[in-house]
Parts: C-alpha cells; structure tokens; sequence
C-alpha cells in the first residue's frame, strides 16, 4: 500500500447531524481549522438541508440524501476552486445543517391595546393574542441574512423579531378590515389568513415561511366588556317593570312562614293601637276627650294601570294620565286594564274607578235605523 492510498483511506470522513433540542434551526458540523476530508460522506436527513461554504463564500445547497464530497459531484465548487493536486488533500469548507421542519405552537400577542373604529361602537381598543407556526422555505437566503457565522442558531434568537413583524402586520389588517368588534370572533380564520398572506413576502426576505398562524383570542378593554354584560342583562330581562313583580314575588314566596309572622305583629300592634285610642278618648270618668294631637290617616293609595293594545302592554299610567286618553280617544271603554291586585284584566268601563273617566263623553251612538 503508497503513502497515497493509506493517506487517502485515513482521511474519509462522515458528517451527519442528529438533533434533541427542538429548538435549534442551523449547527454548524465541527472539525477543527474547518478541514473537510475529500471523499467524505454527508449525510441529510429528512427534514435537514445542508448549506456548503467554501472560503467565505455559499458554494451549495444539499437537500436530504447520501453524498460523496468529490469534485465530480460538486459542480458549483469547481468553479470555485480548481482541483489540480496530484494529492487528495483535505479542503477548508464549513457545513450548516438547517433544520427545515416546523416549529410549532410558537405564541404572540400584542403589547399594547390596537386602536380601531369600529362601525357600531365608534372607537374601540383591541387586544389579541394566538399561535403561529415557522420554518426555513430557502436555507441559503436565511443562513446568509440572519444566522452568518452563527455556530448553533435558535429559534429563540429570530422569535421576537417575527412576533414583531406578526404584530405589525396584524395590527394593519384588523384595522383595514372594517370587521364589526361583535363580528370578530367569527371571523378569525379569515383575519388569520388575511394576515399571513400579509405577512409571508416580508418573510420570504428572510428565506422563512409560516405555514399556519391561528388567532385564538380578540378582546376588548375589561370596561367595555363590563358595560357590554350590563347590556346583554338588560336584553335578556326584557321588560323591567314585569321582571320587578316577578322578584317581588319571589322575594315573598322564600319568605314565607317569616312573611306570615310580619304580619300577625302588625295585626297586633294596630289592636293595641286601636285600644290606646279608645281608652283616651273615654277618660278617667268615661267621659270622651279630645286628643290635643290627632294624627292624619294615611293618603289613599294611587294605582297605576297597563292597558294591553294589539298583544302589547303598554304602561303603567296614572289616573290623571289615563283621563287625558280618554279625552283624546286613545283610551275607550272597550280598553282592556289591569292594575296590581286587580283578578285578571277588565273592560276600563266595568271598574269603578275608570268609569267615570267616561261620564263626561257621551255613550257611542244608537245604529241607524232600518
């Protein structure tokens, strides 16, 4: 065996990368001064590129396979370089695996609220947040504008200028779609789309595509969304008036037992009430006196009426403003009523109290005669 042939056989090489950090998007195969041993073997697995640079300059790409690294099957190289060396001789080239799959589950979200018109509530401040996906479309573009001379890049290390760029870009479309903020929930995959189409040729400068990017979350400040619950309450409880008696009654009906007891103690208290005055106005001798003081009965109670027209209830009215429609021929005597404690509604001219709102109008007209 020459010199040659041992040398030749020492100085085969394998040069393969396996990566465990999930993380991790270009490493750069190792060999100390740079020496790659001619008619080594590289090897690119599925979902890796391997960018070849000879002295400072990008020579190839290699996408996944089995390569011997000879003149022969370099064609990019030997414009490079001329291989005229009677010896095989090692040569100073670096090799950068890019990982070239996905990096998932990857977040962002906006700093600062996103001030948008909205056409129902006027000026609005948005937040939002969700996930977005990202590989290496072009390893030689990205291995020259963002990694250089980079031994091990990671995503951590381009992550915050993509969220920034995504950020930015969402801040744009949301503002240019004119989408309502009560719309916008179901409107994400589309605000989504939109945004990563807007996103994917300033990407593409940097030799990287986002395959997906998902909106899970847009929202409003938490005082809009306060007085928006408020809003939603007031819809769902619908007349108030009506929903007042149903708590009323509610209220009564747990009460119960403790209900019945307030009363029987107001029973008792007006019977002692009642004796009291009836001992002073007897006298010591039986005689009758008047009280120095006599106190006023209570003012009658004024009730208020609803009066159902056309399916609807309308009210409550007062007395004083059912006779005013009486007067204008809003209110008939074929009107229905009803007033609380009143059993079911009536004709406004069979209670008593509204009937003679009527006396002052004359009665309908006989029919003509035959």
């Amino acid at each position: 065996m020459g010199i040659f042939d041992f040398l030749s056989g020492e100085f085969i090489d394998v040069i393969h990368w396996t990566d465990n950090t999930r993380d991790t998007m270009v490493w750069r195969f190792e060999r100390e001064g740079h020496e790659i041993k001619y008619g080594a073997k590289l090897t690119v697995r599925e979902g890796q590129a391997a960018v070849f640079v000879h002295e400072g300059q990008l020579a190839d790409v290699f996408t996944p396979g089995l390569y011997m690294l000879e003149t022969n099957n370099m064609p990019i190289m030997t414009t490079l370089q001329h291989w005229d060396h009677g010896f095989k001789s090692p040569f100073k080239s670096e090799i950068y695996f890019v990982n070239t799959t996905r990096f998932n589950d990857l977040k962002w979200g906006t700093k600062n609220p996103i001030i948008c018109r909205d056409p129902e509530f006027g000026p609005v401040r948005l937040r939002a947040f969700g996930t977005y996906s990202i590989k290496v479309g072009d390893p030689a573009k990205f291995l020259v504008e963002i990694v250089g001379t980079d031994g091990e890049f990671t995503m951590d290390e381009i992550s915050f200028q993509i969220r920034n760029i995504l950020v930015q870009e969402f801040s744009r479309t949301l503002a240019r779609a004119g989408i309502p903020v009560m719309d916008m929930a179901a409107n994400t995959r589309e605000l989504g789309q939109l945004v990563g189409k807007e996103i994917s040729a300033q990407l593409a400068e940097y030799g990287l595509a986002m395959p997906e990017l998902y909106i899970e979350n847009i929202s409003l400040p938490p005082a809009v969304e306060e007085v928006m619950d408020k809003r939603s309450s007031m819809g769902v409880i619908g007349n108030l008036n009506e929903y007042m008696q149903f708590q009323a009654a509610e209220a009564l009906g747990r009460e119960g037992a403790g209900a019945a007891a307030i009363q029987a103690g107001l029973g008792a208290g007006l019977g002692m009430q009642i004796g009291n005055a009836a001992a002073q106005q007897a006298g010591p001798w039986g005689a009758r006196t008047v009280s120095p003081a006599a106190v006023p009965p209570p003012p009658p109670v004024e009730h208020v009426w609803h009066v159902a027209e056309n399916g609807q209830t309308k009210g409550p009215y007062s007395k004083a403003a059912l006779g005013r429609m009486a007067a204008d021929g809003a209110l008939t005597r074929e009107s229905m009523v009803w007033t609380p404690g009143q059993d079911g509604w009536m004709r406004a001219e069979d209670v008593a109290e509204l009937a003679q709102l009527f006396t002052v109008l004359p009665p309908p007209p006989p029919p003509p005669a035959p």
